[in-house]
């Protein structure tokens, strides 16, 4: 069975660092794109960021409001996908998701919830608050 499992959430002050984990089973993740995605209270679900697998080069595409404080990398050995998330604001409370889709340019450049991600994970909660 393919699941996607998020941890690494928690409660973290204004300025402060998280790192989120996405682990697989049932399938290597490096075969596909990998997007993290956030839904705040009351608000859509959001594209946050994804990467290309290892053979596509590992590109990589941030919503304009992480640019700079988060990073997506890969550990295959792992078969795990991070998301450092640095600068943390109260904005960027919500739970994230990590997805698995189609390993293509237009799928990691939209890195949106919409389109061509298959399997999803059940979040992990991140409260940014003082």
């Amino acid at each position: 069975q393919l699941q996607l499992v998020e941890s690494g959430g928690g409660l973290v002050q204004p300025g402060g660092s998280l790192r989120l984990s996405c682990t697989a089973s049932g399938f290597t993740l490096d075969y596909y794109a990998i997007g993290w995605f956030r839904q705040a209270p009351g608000k859509e679900r959001e594209g946050v960021s994804c990467i290309s697998s290892s053979g596509s080069g590992g590109i990589t595409n941030y919503a304009d409001s992480v640019k700079g404080r988060f990073t997506i990398s890969r550990d295959n050995a792992k078969n795990t996908v991070y998301l450092q998330m640095n600068s943390l604001e109260p904005e960027d409370t919500a739970v994230y998701y990590c997805a698995a889709g189609d390993d293509t340019i237009p799928v990691v450049s939209t890195c949106s919830v919409d389109y061509g991600m298959d399997y999803w994970g059940k979040g992990t909660l991140v409260t940014v608050s003082s």
